[in-house]
């Protein structure tokens, strides 16, 4: 299926973005220390990757987009219109998160976050948020998530995040 050149054009300034944030991560990535750590890696080793990846995925955006345009794209899924109550629970999960991050520490935060956002993007699609059964899967799958992520920021990378307790495991 042929894409019209503004369809193109749209898709194109979507992989643009891409790379401009990728530029953008590896500008703030080389402000970061590159002293190795605990285990010989340094704090900016997962900035620079993810920058390396959006410049990637970007650039394949953009060449994608100018040799035809996106192909074997499946009709996207949710509302034709924004669900702006969907978007509510998100924003408020992220709302949780900055308040909680100090008060609480990372991994109750971003579970907290997590809980929220799921729920919003499951709203935005019609789908059923799960009752108390669907929130304690959410809970517990944002620790899965949370936790593993503090403690290969604060054991592995030697990078301080707040903690729930003073021994950095929590």
């Amino acid at each position: 299926m042929a894409l019209d050149s503004a369809a193109q054009r749209h898709q194109a300034l979507i992989g643009a973005g891409a790379l401009v944030l990728g530029a953008l991560m590896a500008w703030g990535a080389t402000g970061i220390s590159s002293e190795a750590g605990y285990a010989g890696v340094g704090p900016n080793v997962v900035p620079w990757f993810v920058a390396v990846v959006l410049v990637v995925c970007g650039a394949m955006l953009v060449w994608h987009a100018l040799a035809g345009g996106w192909r074997d794209m499946e009709e996207p899924s949710g509302a034709a219109q924004g669900d702006w109550r969907a978007l509510a629970w998100v924003v408020g999960g992220l709302a949780a998160n900055a308040l909680l991050l100090e008060r609480a520490g990372f991994i109750i935060a971003c579970t907290a976050c997590f809980m929220l956002a799921v729920r919003g993007l499951r709203a935005s699609e019609g789908k059923p948020h799960g009752g108390a059964r669907g929130l304690a899967i959410d809970a517990v799958t944002g620790m899965l998530i949370a936790a593993p992520a503090y403690w290969l920021f604060t054991k592995l990378l030697g990078i301080s995040l707040p903690g729930l307790t003073s021994t950095g495991w929590l």
